[in-house]
């Protein structure tokens, strides 16, 4: 459920398996790739029926073994031995008939064949599997990410990694410098781009970017570290997005200690390459009331990040006649408002009638983080407020005066559309904005619904399931927050790095504080040059 996934289009992502720790890295290029458990209701089956979102954008046409017409995700999947859990590398689709033997001459002598024992199918997905009717899973169904995929993978999405196996207690999977070294030597073995990546990128028309989803905070935080860079350096000016997920669960302060300095190895390694990157806690722990993760299920955290992250990257995907559409270089451009911001935060609410809102409408008067009360107009967009915050917390939480939002993205799914809001803004108001430094604020709005499909937890939600499914909005923001967030970041880990990394670890983090107050704070009053 957590692995690590590559895909062209607008991401490559890196997640971790059900089990717990991070296990497979995710990478998503297209012209794009969304979770396959949302974007499958987003297909329509009529002839007379055009869907809202285009779904050539993260799939793939193609044949299958008989010669048959096949459709499935354009994107890369790593994942440890024993991590893909029942999901095969060939399936229905792209059957070998017959057994693979050895070519005959390459071995003449004997040859004796052990077979691992099979892991048993989910009831799930047998049901699948013969087209019968499936039923609502729940956590103690679900044992591998696998156990709630809905999708066939072509052959080349599923890569295995043999060197390290799942929840192994001899080679755990788990120190930084692991990862990187495992993609060295796979890379000078194989070449990875060329073997990997080149067959998906050079079937797109026109590559919007890549997006990463990766564990952050173990070693696969390390092998895509060494994978962003390989990335970067073939396909300079691509938009790279990376979806750092950290593990939230409560450890040993030894171990909670080590997976800090991993995220930050994560953050300053990707954080000079990536175009944008996004800290995401898996869960977070803080969350609104009506969030249940009680469970401590992975499959229902992974169910919470897919909820903001589908909903805020859903314009990327979006056909042009289902309205404003978007464009990764887009929302990009829009956050980073002085050209050295790339490290955002991801805010979702469910705006459901019947669990509320809690961010307010748009012509009402507002506290803007410098302090000041700003009567909004009609015609000026203004920074949305959300109960739910993906960002790993701060270690120290401080009550600051003021926060300021540089700039925001939002994407509201309101089945009713029941609050126009203005959503564009001109090139010429960008930039007025951005020198008065006011927030800029790009809106999108849709009346397409996060769906609920019966392999979404029903109890994540505290609200009634429609067949139709949630209006849900989500938002990608800059703002001066972020500072306190690498400071506390580099604090509690400067000293547990490794003496000759100290120094580096720490001008690097402060470096990336300061761009999150420029214009704001003057150097003694940023708590930077006074440590």
């Amino acid at each position: 459920m957590k692995s690590s996934l590559f895909s062209l289009g607008p991401k490559v992502t890196i997640w971790r398996p059900i089990s717990g720790t991070p296990r497979y890295l995710l990478l998503d290029c297209t012209t794009g790739r969304s979770n396959s458990r949302a974007k499958e209701s987003y297909f329509t089956y009529s002839d007379y029926e055009e869907p809202l979102v285009n779904s050539d954008i993260h799939f793939r046409p193609g044949l299958g073994s008989d010669g048959s017409e096949t459709f499935t995700p354009r994107t890369i999947i790593y994942d440890l031995k024993g991590g893909f859990g029942t999901l095969r590398k060939f399936n229905a689709l792209y059957d070998i008939p017959g057994d693979s033997h050895p070519a005959p001459g390459l071995w003449d002598g004997n040859t004796a064949r052990r077979q691992e024992q099979a892991i048993e199918p989910s009831e799930y997905q047998k049901n699948l599997d013969l087209g019968l009717p499936t039923t609502q899973l729940h956590a103690s169904d679900v044992r591998y990410w696998s156990d709630f995929n809905r999708v066939f993978y072509h052959p080349r999405s599923i890569v295995q990694l043999n060197e390290y196996e799942l929840n192994s207690q001899l080679m755990p999977f788990e120190n930084w410098s692991a990862g990187e070294d495992l993609f060295e030597s796979l890379d000078k073995e194989f070449d990875l781009l060329d073997r990997d990546v080149r067959p998906f990128v050079e079937e797109c028309d026109q590559v919007q970017g890549f997006q990463f989803f990766t564990a952050a905070d173990d070693a696969w935080g390390g092998f895509a570290a060494k994978y962003v860079d390989n990335v970067r350096d073939e396909f300079g000016k691509t938009s790279i997005w990376v979806w750092g997920i950290e593990d939230g669960s409560r450890v040993t302060r030894e171990k909670q200690s080590a997976r800090a300095c991993n995220a930050a190895k994560t953050l300053q390694s990707i954080g000079q390459q990536a175009s944008a990157y996004v800290r995401l806690a898996a869960p977070p722990s803080i969350l609104p009331r009506y969030v249940n993760v009680d469970s401590g299920s992975d499959w229902v955290s992974a169910a919470l990040l897919c909820a903001g992250i589908e909903s805020v990257t859903l314009p990327t995907r979006l056909r042009a006649e289902a309205g404003k559409r978007g464009t990764l270089s887009l929302l990009e451009d829009t956050l980073n408002t002085n050209g050295v911001q790339n490290v955002f935060e991801l805010h979702a609410s469910v705006t459901s009638s019947n669990i509320g809102t809690s961010h307010s409408s748009n012509g009402a008067a507002r506290v803007q983080g410098n302090g000041h009360e700003e009567n909004q107009g009609p015609n000026l967009p203004a920074p949305s407020h959300f109960d739910l915050d993906y960002s790993p917390s701060l270690i120290n939480p401080s009550a600051a005066r003021w926060n300021h939002t540089f700039a925001q993205v939002e994407c509201e799914r309101d089945h009713l559309e029941s609050n126009p809001r203005p959503m564009t803004l001109t090139p010429e108001e960008r930039l007025r904005r951005r020198l008065n430094e006011e927030s800029v604020v790009e809106i999108f709005q849709t009346s397409l619904q996060f769906p609920l499909l019966d392999t979404f937890p029903d109890t994540l939600f505290a609200t009634s399931r429609r067949p139709s499914g949630l209006d849900i909005s989500a938002a990608l923001e800059c703002n001066t927050r972020m500072k306190g967030r690498l400071l506390d970041l580099r604090d509690a880990t400067a000293r547990l790095m490794p003496l000759e990394e100290r120094e580096a670890h720490y001008n690097d983090f402060t470096q990336m504080a300061q761009n999150y107050s420029i214009g704001w704070e003057s150097g003694s009053d940023s708590g930077i040059d006074d440590e």
